[in-house]
């Protein structure tokens, strides 16, 4: 996703940083993919950026926001995080804006929105006008773009984590095909969509064990059960679930 959306970026007409130091060659390989320019270590990027825009695995958040406590430009944390994470990451940087990512690594228009949130939400959303990116500007609060994107993901990787641990349930009891005998009549296309599931948990599900916990701490912020998506991190942490893979 970081490559793609720094891609867009170079489209756009903006130069884009990374740092290769401490990097693996398939990093290495995106970013030239994308046109993003090597600034070597984070040290020297650091002196030549003007904005810094955060996008990895939520679990990765916090550390790769403390090199930039002095950092004189804008810093974008756009990982899915809670909006109580985002907001103590912001209390450690000079100019924050609250970002979160809805939708694929963007490839055409109209699929890939980035909400924003904070003081300088503007100016980070008007360096996607024009692109693959929608920007779309929440409010001054950090900590809004967040709660989006939790409230978001809740539901759509919190219910394939539901759907798979039901498929494996079913498996488990040897009614599988009863019920999916059932799904196909009274609950259509649900079948494809526990399918689909398992496919992208097996491509990308560990990245998703981190979101999980950070959406049952958000929930618990805010008076409501954290258990769902405690249980959902559990399915995509086990997964594969009984060692195959479904299929529609």
């Amino acid at each position: 996703m970081g490559a793609v959306v720094g891609g867009v970026l170079v489209s756009a007409g903006h130069t884009v940083l990374w740092a290769s130091a401490g990097r693996s060659e398939a990093s290495g390989a995106r970013a030239r993919a994308h046109g993003l320019e090597d600034a070597g270590t984070l040290a020297a990027l650091v002196t030549r950026a003007e904005v810094v825009l955060s996008i990895c695995p939520p679990s990765a958040a916090r550390e790769v926001a403390r090199p930039f406590a002095r950092f004189g430009g804008i810093f974008v944390d756009a990982n899915s995080i809670a909006p109580a994470t985002s907001r103590a990451i912001g209390a450690g940087v000079e100019r924050f804006v609250d970002g979160g990512i809805v939708g694929p690594p963007p490839a055409t228009h109209g699929t890939t929105r980035l909400f924003l949130s904070g003081a300088e939400a503007g100016t980070v959303a008007a360096l996607f006008a024009g692109t693959e990116v929608e920007a779309r500007v929440v409010s001054e609060r950090p900590g809004d773009a967040s709660a989006v994107k939790c409230g978001y993901a809740a539901w759509t990787k919190g219910t394939a984590a539901l759907v798979l641990a039901i498929r494996a349930f079913a498996r488990a009891e040897d009614v599988e095909a009863e019920l999916l005998e059932e799904w196909d009549r009274s609950q259509p296309g649900l079948i494809e969509r526990s399918a689909g599931a398992a496919r992208s948990a097996e491509a990308k599900g560990w990245r998703w064990i981190g979101e999980m916990e950070e959406i049952a701490a958000a929930f618990e912020a805010a008076g409501l059960p954290g258990g769902f998506h405690r249980a959902a991190a559990e399915v995509y942490r086990s997964f594969p679930l009984d060692g195959d893979a479904l299929s529609a």
